[in-house]
């Protein structure tokens, strides 16, 4: 059984996988891992976007109104990072030189993921100090916080060095 990171000797006749080969498999691999991020950061864009013209939003006090603003501009950074491989392929594809791109392109990938898990701890911030205490939030984002360093950063590093 192999692994993303094994060799697929088995699969294409007994040769080892070539350098050519490898980067793109490892290109298509990071493209079609961003779309499983897009989504989440389209539904929350969007929701960050319908809620200054829902009714009650007008009465957020200002430390409210300025998360609200942090957290947009975070998911608009993280959904230009998260896009930006996908066009920068587009726009490079022929041009030969795809492990820069595979190396830049993951860059963006690994940044954009970290502003999404910003926003999402915003969000969720936001979202708790509405509607609890004033500790709550702060409860809430370190937690938040700490749940994204673990599974997306901590884990998958351990993972590589054993």
């Amino acid at each position: 059984m192999t692994t993303d990171g094994d060799n697929k000797a088995g699969e294409s006749g007994g040769s080892e996988e070539s350098q050519s080969e490898r980067i793109n498999r490892e290109l298509i691999e990071l493209l079609n891992e961003l779309r499983v991020a897009l989504p989440g950061v389209q539904v929350l864009f969007a929701f960050l976007l319908a809620v200054p013209f829902a009714t009650g939003f007008k009465e957020i006090n200002d430390f409210q109104r300025d998360l609200f603003f942090a957290t947009l501009l975070l998911t608009t950074v993280s959904s230009a990072l998260l896009i930006a491989p996908s066009a920068y392929h587009r726009m490079n594809f022929r041009a030969r030189d795809k492990e820069q791109m595979l190396l830049t392109s993951n860059k963006l990938a690994l940044t954009g993921l970290f502003f999404l898990a910003l926003a999402i701890v915003a969000a969720m911030a936001l979202i708790a100090d509405l509607l609890y205490a004033p500790a709550v939030p702060i409860i809430c984002a370190v937690a938040g916080a700490a749940m994204f360093a673990a599974l997306w950063f901590a884990l998958p590093v351990a993972r590589r060095n054993p």
